[in-house]
């Protein structure tokens, strides 16, 4: 009887999967874990794709649309699920904060200087951050929650495509939905404990609905024909990477393609219909 070659390599893939998300700071692993209990409380999480093993511990991005206030959590117990211990990019604003900048610093994620710095500074700083630490970075190409009329990916800054491209990375995009039904947009800045109770009554309703939390890893995104010294091949990267979250997102929102069943009437709205809407 000969073995299959595939069997014997599984063992090993799995080994070095969970060697590599222990790498983690122990903090941030804790932290994901009580992510995960909060998840499973506000709603159903359901992830589908994966990040292939030949890609882990390398330099590698997560490309995600972003839907709500809730939904870094959605993605962090979805990463959690396929053991991986992203990194976030956040500004140098919450890393002075008394006690979120240091969890911060202690779990290892990216402090952006975006006044303080060149663009050339604050990129060669990112670069660097995500090519000497073995876990993935993730990060929101549109800069915000999405505003279009249906929910649908608004066009994207460049910004991921020129790390990528800079820094020679992989691009994994993530497509979500249903995290916008957890907690409704609210206030751009949360100024009163009327603001916070708008936010929470909201999550309260979510966990008696249950609403569907929906996480799909997609293929990484082939950028190989491009170069971050040719002009205009960081846009044409930026509408790869939100072309491929959009296909992904389809499948997604089966039945919800048009205006979404869940209406927030907090959320504003631009007039400007998403270029990658099918």
């Amino acid at each position: 009887m000969v073995a299959l070659p595939s069997g014997q390599h599984e063992p090993t893939r799995r080994t070095d999967r969970e060697k590599l998300f222990r790498a983690a700071p122990l903090l941030w692993r804790a932290l994901m874990r009580v992510d995960r209990a909060v998840v499973a409380v506000t709603g159903r999480l359901e992830v589908t794709g994966d990040v292939p093993d030949e890609l882990r511990g390398k330099p590698l991005l997560l490309a995600a649309n972003h839907i709500g206030n809730l939904d870094p959590l959605v993605l962090i117990a979805a990463c959690r699920t396929r053991r991986l211990a992203p990194r976030f990019m956040a500004t140098a604003g919450l890393f002075e904060t008394p006690v979120l900048g240091g969890l911060l610093r202690r779990c290892r994620h990216v402090r952006v200087d975006r006044g303080k710095a060149t663009a050339a500074e604050a990129m060669g700083k990112a670069v660097a951050a995500l090519t000497s630490d073995d876990h993935p970075v993730l990060l929101y190409p549109e800069g915000r929650i999405t505003l279009e009329p249906d929910m649908w990916p608004e066009r994207g800054k460049t910004g991921v495509a020129r790390m990528a491209l800079a820094s020679g990375a992989t691009v994994v995009p993530i497509s979500q939905w249903g995290a916008h039904e957890a907690m409704c947009y609210g206030m751009v800045t949360v100024e009163s404990a009327r603001d916070l109770w708008i936010l929470f009554s909201s999550w309260l309703r979510a966990v008696r609905r249950r609403p569907r939390l929906r996480v799909h890893f997609g293929s990484p995104v082939d950028l190989s024909d491009l170069s971050a010294d040719r002009v205009g091949d960081a846009a044409r990267a930026r509408d790869r990477i939100m072309r491929a979250i959009a296909e992904g997102l389809t499948t997604l929102r089966t039945g919800e393609l048009g205006a979404p069943h869940h209406l927030d009437p907090t959320r504003p709205a631009t007039d400007k219909p998403s270029p990658w809407r099918p």
